[in-house]
């Protein structure tokens, strides 16, 4: 990369700390994805279409962008000192190679006990479901369970690991709910408490009413 690419990433990523600055994890995963406040921020370009609007503990975006035929909003409440929770979104090929098929994938990390978990689902989770979607391949409930259990087992691994020197891992967990919409089909899949609300807009009055 250049230098001059560079330095503008690292003028955004400065930029980015000092709106939130309780937030240590603000980094670029790929050419035009931020993250930040634990959620994945898709094919931006300038600042403003990165940081959304903030009140309080409250870091909300009306409108994230367009993922193949969807808009998105987002919106983060930090109940605790440490943001434990992750989130993240990914639209394209729901596989590990171009090919089909193509969908959108939406995960939510509720931590509990510290971040450490809900982090690592939202770095591995998609990879293991386009993993899996290539070799079935397509996508099928199969295949998003078989990513959490994937996922899971990656984990567990890491708390086997760290015991002996930092036990406390084993007491950090994280809720997992993951929405998949592909050939026209909302896949939803979840690990424990967190729960898909499936709503409607009002055109009379703007409204998003539960259905």
């Amino acid at each position: 990369m250049s230098t001059e690419y560079n330095a503008r990433i690292e003028n955004i990523r400065q930029e980015l700390q000092s709106l939130h600055p309780d937030d240590s994890h603000i980094m670029v995963l790929k050419h035009g994805v931020w993250q930040v406040k634990g959620i994945i921020q898709h094919h931006v370009h300038k600042t403003t279409n990165i940081v959304g609007r903030q009140d309080g503990l409250l870091w909300f975006k009306d409108i994230v962008g367009r993922h193949d035929a969807w808009e998105f909003s987002m919106a983060v409440v930090q109940a605790n000192h440490l943001l434990e929770d992750q989130s993240q979104l990914e639209s394209g090929p729901l596989t590990s190679t171009e090919s089909n098929p193509h969908g959108t994938f939406i995960g939510i990390y509720d931590g509990h006990g510290g971040p450490e978990t809900a982090r690592d689902i939202n770095e591995h989770i998609f990879q293991h479901l386009q993993r899996f979607a290539s070799e079935q391949p397509g996508m099928y409930a199969d295949v998003i369970r078989k990513a959490f259990l994937a996922t899971e087992e990656g984990f567990l691994s890491i708390v086997t690991k760290a015991w002996p020197i930092k036990a406390q891992t084993a007491a950090v967990g994280s809720c997992c709910l993951v929405g998949v919409v592909c050939s026209g089909v909302l896949y939803v899949a979840n690990l424990g408490d967190s729960r898909v609300v499936m709503g409607k807009l009002v055109k009379a009055t703007g409204e998003v009413i539960a259905m």
